[in-house]
């Protein structure tokens, strides 16, 4: 029962607070695809987010069953992040022993960056779960290698790669692992079986793959191509959630190489831990980057069965303890800050949406701030999700709604004065404090302004709710 304690742990960590942090950007673009019907999800998989699709499925069931509540939204999150920390023990005493697996699962379950992500509306703990469950499951193929255990590595790899593709660097160090083992014990299982279970993995999100590389400039057009120092600075305090718990886990993770009886496993579960961090950054130099800290989560686990057996094998005993009781206490902080009501965004939409519900009218039109033409998604659908049903808005400058374009973002007017005709009030909602139409299509400001010569405007926090009048 070494995988218990650590999965409760995580389990507790990841549902305190969990429904208390405002729904930031991304978990906003998963509610507005998982609250549509599948068959529109799927035409909006053509176009845009495909390599998320399978985790947009997941919780539109998910919330038709249970709810739309963010607590209730990120929940799947936190029962993936469970299973992991049960996963993470379980590798660690394959290779390392029950204490070290005990440990391992405990330090897992206190970094932060689990918490965090145990709390989030999108499938990063899926894919840290998969991946988890991948390695576990080559780990029990190349012990005893047969038909069941390689089809069963197959399976955990794919749902990996369906949950998010780029953890499919996997395979290198996977690969490297196998050809190892093979070479040190000439098992002939191994050579058949890795090849054979990597190859059926792949073949069948080949397809999710290329429509994903289709999607790569609206997707990562944004991120930056990686720099050195940006890896040295940002990315490892990203990955923890923590500069300080980054610092531990790496100390703790090198103690296992000082000791020959565990160079073997310390070597095999390194290569997963580290690995995939360089070769991401090299694929990121060229056109597209892939690199992002959040985008390397799936790699916790083995830094977490490293450390752990690091902790473990620390004589006397009491040093292990003290080991996780630093990172307890020095993740104390950062455990706070995630859990604030302003932790993932900085402007309050609930708070809009309370406004406009507090002084609705049938017949009130919404115009919220999209940035630039190209619009984004944040605003509309912060206030889908935060305003009761009984509010019914219309978007007056929306001519075709994102869900009958099959996209995340609907289609605009091109003649905002002829939108405006025979709508009496207008909420305006826009992030910041500033001027209520800073940002708006200068087009649409100027309708607004003329239609509207009454406004009453309200500051919240971050957000600026103009109710326009004529």
């Amino acid at each position: 029962m070494v995988w218990l304690w650590p999965a409760l742990l995580t389990l507790l960590y990841c549902l305190r607070g969990i429904g208390r942090p405002l729904l930031w950007d991304d978990e906003l673009a998963s509610w507005n695809a998982a609250a549509r019907a599948p068959g529109r999800i799927f035409q909006l998989l053509a176009n845009l987010d495909a390599v998320t699709g399978a985790y947009y499925l997941l919780i539109h069931y998910w919330s038709e069953a249970f709810g739309h509540a963010p607590g209730v939204l990120r929940t799947p999150s936190a029962l993936a992040m469970a299973g992991a920390a049960a996963l993470v023990a379980l590798i660690g005493r394959r290779l390392f022993g029950p204490v070290a697996g005990l440990v391992a699962g405990l330090l897992f379950a206190l970094v932060p960056a689990v918490s965090r992500y145990g709390q989030e509306v999108r499938g990063y703990a899926f894919a840290v779960l998969f991946a988890a469950l991948a390695t576990l499951l080559l780990l029990r193929a190349l012990d005893r290698p047969t038909g069941g255990r390689w089809a069963a590595y197959g399976a955990a790899l794919f749902a990996t790669g369906l949950f998010h593709v780029l953890a499919l660097v996997l395979l290198a160090p996977h690969a490297a692992v196998a050809g190892w083992r093979w070479w040190t014990g000439r098992a002939r299982g191994v050579l058949v079986g890795y090849p054979l279970a990597a190859a059926g993995a792949l073949l069948p999100l080949v397809p999710l793959i290329v429509l994903g590389q289709r999607q790569v400039a609206r997707q990562l057009g944004w991120l930056a191509r990686p720099d050195l120092p940006y890896v040295a600075e940002t990315m490892w305090r990203g990955l923890y959630g923590s500069a300080w718990v980054s610092l531990l886990v790496a100390a703790f993770a090198a103690l296992p190489l000082a000791w020959p009886a565990g160079r073997r496993p310390a070597g095999e579960i390194g290569l997963v831990a580290v690995l995939p961090v360089p070769l991401l950054w090299c694929a990121s130099q060229g056109g597209t980057s892939y690199f992002l800290d959040r985008y390397l989560l799936f790699t916790l686990p083995a830094w977490a069965v490293l450390a752990g057996a690091g902790l473990a094998a620390l004589r006397p005993r009491w040093l292990a303890a003290a080991g996780l009781a630093a990172v307890l206490l020095l993740g104390v902080q950062d455990q706070r800050d995630i859990r604030q009501r302003y932790s993932h965004t900085r402007w309050d939409g609930a708070a809009a949406a309370a406004l406009i519900a507090d002084g609705y009218r049938p017949g009130d039109g919404v115009a919220p701030l999209r940035y630039g033409r190209a619009v984004f998604a944040d605003v509309p659908t912060a206030l889908d999700v935060y305003l009761p049903e009984r509010v019914r808005l219309d978007d007056v400058f929306v001519t075709e709604s994102a869900a009958d374009r099959g996209d995340l973002y609907p289609l605009l007017t091109d003649d905002p004065a002829a939108a405006l005709v025979g709508v009496p009030r207008v909420w305006v909602v826009t992030p910041g404090t500033g001027d209520p139409y800073a940002g708006f299509d200068p087009a649409e400001a100027a309708a607004l302004r003329a239609a509207f010569p009454k406004a009453a405007v309200t500051r919240l926090k971050g957000v600026t709710v103009t109710l326009l009048e004529r």
